[in-house]
């Protein structure tokens, strides 16, 4: 009797990523790569009918970042194990996504068999985070940062906004990419700057690239 393999899913905006990362899960005997997305609404719309026992997740995406597809992963698919994939070794990175629900954070630059590894420890119900930053993720009681809480209180047309601002679309090009009016891509760009208390692009910017909100690296 062959045993039972462990179905995983990919999401990751980066096709050569994806590709390298299902060509070495798939020549594992206890792997099977059911499915793949390049963004957050393409995950979202197929892993309910899937039901994918790990899923893989890059921290960066567009139009939504990993934070709050984790949170979204979570309500449709609760059983999925779900395990961060990225290039973002701060800790502020790995503490928000523990906080959104991932079981696992690998760094992209690891060798790859830690990813397996990472896979088969979260699928028998496990945890994998960095060490060091076990006390940091795990403390009771602690308040997410001011910054951190600002973030999550941005809607999601506030996110696109921020990202092509930190990309360096003009309030013209945001409003033509998002198809809103100029007028509400600016009130868009207000709201931004009050609940972050940013008034400069190049702030925004900083931003948005610290909390993975920009394909910008």
């Amino acid at each position: 009797m062959s045993p039972v393999k462990i179905k995983v899913f990919l999401v990751d905006d980066h096709p050569v990523i994806r590709e390298g990362v299902r060509a070495y899960l798939s020549s594992q005997a206890s792997i099977e790569v059911i499915g793949e997305a390049s963004d957050g609404p393409e995950a979202l719309g197929k892993v309910k009918k899937l039901s994918p026992d790990v899923i893989i997740m890059d921290v960066s995406l567009p139009v939504m970042d990993g934070g709050e597809l984790a949170k979204r992963l979570r309500q449709i698919v609760p059983r999925s194990k779900l395990l961060a994939f990225s290039i973002h070794a701060a800790e502020e990175y790995v503490v928000r996504m523990a906080r959104c629900g991932v079981h696992g954070y690998v760094m992209k630059d690891e060798p790859t068999e830690h990813l397996l590894g990472a896979i088969r420890h979260v699928f028998k119900g496990g945890l994998h985070f960095p060490a060091d930053m076990a006390d940091a993720i795990l403390a009771p009681g602690m308040k997410a940062s001011s910054a951190e809480e600002s973030a999550s209180a941005l809607t999601e047309r506030e996110r696109q906004v921020l990202s092509l601002l930190a990309e360096g679309s003009t309030n013209k090009e945001v409003a033509r990419k998002l198809g809103i009016s100029v007028r509400t891509a600016e009130t868009h760009r207000d709201h931004l700057s009050r609940k972050l208390k940013i008034s400069t692009v190049a702030g925004l910017t900083k931003y948005a690239i610290q909390h993975g909100l920009t394909s910008l690296k």
